[in-house]
Parts: structure tokens; C-alpha cells; sequence
């Protein structure tokens, strides 16, 4: 069983079938599956996207450079961070958020040890605002946090149950893999599951990372606890 883990989230995840924001219905889901693994023994660290509200690659042009399009996109990721986290306390989950980019009115400002105390100490810990640098994605922050903050496996969640060797949701065809080498995920175009500087970094310091589906109840804790779920990339 991990001691500690970190799980990425997509804003679209959060904005269920809204296609927008944050959908509450879907934040009470995640912190019920993420309370079982709290409740189980094991550390949580969460990380969410903004692609729910702003994907900085996207609005630049037009006059906003890309700079200031991907601290927007830092910025939508903060958004979704309160808005769990809020969530998430409800639900009886007790969390705290912290953030990269200075908003001490909304959020604590990251630091290691701050978010070590908070971990230690049985509260689930919700990362907002990347690692505040542009041309950096949120999965690219997961991995590095990962790292900074010794967890045993980096989780990102998406709407399938793990890697295929093509898109499931085009060809009947896809073939799921089980497992393979983080050589292999940054090698091979056609795993487009996680952010390629991600998986670099990744394999460049051996982190581990599994890709699985949350939607599917109790994944995530049998994941934690030693069942094999998704994909495992390592």
C-alpha cells in the first residue's frame, strides 16, 4: 500500500457534463473516492487543470501573448483548486489549498514545508497554479511535485481505463496496455495520454505514474492498495 500519492485531474473531468466550470456533482464523486484512501492510511495530494475554463495554448493570439494566456489557464486551475476544496470540506474531506501564484486572500502560498505539515498532519492537499511558469502544463507541475513531495505514484485520471495504442474512443480496435517503460511513453507519438515534458521529466527521475479512469467507483483505492488498475507507466 502507497504511503502518499498525487492525483492529476483534467478541468473537463470537473466540468461533467456542463462542458463548463465546475460541476458539484462530480467534485462530491472525486472527494468521496478520495476519502476512502485517506481513510485507508495513505497521504493525498491533489492537482487540478483549468482546460474546464482557460487552456493557455489556446486563447493566445489575438493580441493576448502567451505568457499572459497560460497564467490565465494558472489561474482557472486556482479557480477549480477553491472550488474543490470548498467542496471537498462539505463532504467531510478536511483540505486545505495552496498556491503557487501569490493569492493569499484565497489560498496559502506553496511552500515544501508548509505542504508537508499539511499532509502530515491527514489533510488532503489541493496544489493550484501549476508551478507558476509559462509554457508549463499542469501535468508537467504533477510530475514535479510528485517528486519534490516523495509520493509513490503519480495517478493522472482520464476518461478511459488506461493506454491504448490508439484512440479507443475512434477505433473498436484499441488494444489496452497494461503496462510499459516511460522510455516508451516519450518515444512513441501515439500515446498522447500525458504531456511529453511530463513523461521526460518522469523517466529522467524515475517517478511512476498510473493512468486511470475515477469514474469507475473504488479505481483509485484498489490502485493504492496494491490491485493492478489502468496503466502502469514506469
Amino acid at each position: 500500500m502507497y504511503k502518499r500519492i498525487l492525483i492529476k485531474l483534467s478541468g473537463e473531468q470537473l466540468a461533467g457534463a456542463h462542458g463548463y466550470g465546475v460541476d458539484p456533482e462530480v467534485a462530491k464523486y472525486l472527494a468521496h473516492e478520495i476519502k476512502k484512501v485517506v481513510d485507508s492510511g495513505c497521504q493525498v495530494v491533489v492537482i487540478a487543470g483549468g482546460g474546464n475554463m482557460v487552456r493557455g495554448a489556446e486563447v493566445a493570439g489575438q493580441g493576448i501573448r502567451r505568457v499572459t494566456a497560460d497564467q490565465m489557464g494558472m489561474l482557472s486551475g486556482l479557480i477549480n483548486a477553491m472550488a474543490l476544496t470548498d467542496i471537498f470540506e462539505h463532504e467531510g474531506l478536511i483540505t486545505r489549498c495552496i498556491s503557487s501564484i501569490y493569492a493569499e486572500q484565497v489560498a496559502e502560498p506553496y511552500s515544501y514545508r508548509l505542504a508537508e505539515k499539511h499532509l502530515e498532519n491527514g489533510r488532503v492537499l489541493i496544489i493550484a497554479g501549476g508551478i507558476a511558469r509559462p509554457y508549463v502544463t499542469h501535468d508537467v507541475a504533477a510530475v514535479s511535485y510528485g517528486l519534490e513531495l516523495d509520493c509513490d505514484m503519480v495517478y493522472k485520471s482520464t476518461k478511459v481505463d488506461g493506454v491504448y495504442d490508439k484512440d479507443p474512443m475512434k477505433f473498436d480496435d484499441a488494444v489496452k496496455v497494461d503496462r510499459m517503460s516511460l522510455q516508451e511513453a516519450v518515444q512513441n507519438e501515439a500515446i498522447k495520454i500525458m504531456d511529453k515534458a511530463a513523461l521526460g521529466l518522469a523517466a529522467e527521475q524515475g517517478v511512476h505514474i498510473t493512468i486511470l479512469n475515477l469514474d469507475e467507483p473504488d479505481n483509485l483505492v484498489k490502485s493504492v492498495q496494491g490491485e493492478h488498475i489502468g496503466t502502469l507507466i514506469d
